[in-house]
């Protein structure tokens, strides 16, 4: 069986995706989990996992994340299947956090990531500054 692209290119089961294609699963993966919230809020909850975290001790754990861009990216788990919530009726309501299985198999590649980020990103910063420094043409 193949599927179509939208550029009309039939795309065999197992072949790899086009990142040019919008319908590409990596690139729509990408969309979403492409901020820095989304990584670090995935990352808090992976290391309380199993358990979970208030709204409020989440804030406490990302540095420099407001309100609102916690609650976006909550919501934005939640609604991908990444991440359940749980309401505690009280006064305020208790709302809970923890990352569903599909969340926590993203910790691996996340983490692949930060290892390669931490291992690369000084020769990045150095290419960074040499170019910056260099004679504009």
């Amino acid at each position: 069986m193949t599927t179509a692209t939208p550029g009309g290119r039939d795309r065999r089961p197992g072949e790899h995706g086009d990142l040019l294609d919008p319908l590409c699963p990596t690139r729509r993966l990408l969309d979403r989990l492409g901020t820095k919230w989304t990584s670090m809020t995935v990352k808090v909850l992976a290391e309380q996992a199993p358990g979970e975290l208030r709204f409020a001790e989440l804030r406490r754990r990302i540095p420099g994340i407001s309100q609102k861009m916690l609650s976006v990216t909550l919501h934005g788990l939640v609604r991908d299947g990444l991440a359940a919530r749980r309401v505690e009726p009280t006064v305020p309501p208790a709302v809970h956090y923890r990352l569903t299985g599909l969340g926590l198999s993203l910790e691996g590649p996340l983490s692949a990531l930060r290892v390669w980020a931490e291992t690369n990103m000084a020769e990045i910063d150095r290419n960074n500054r040499l170019v910056d420094e260099s004679p504009q043409v």
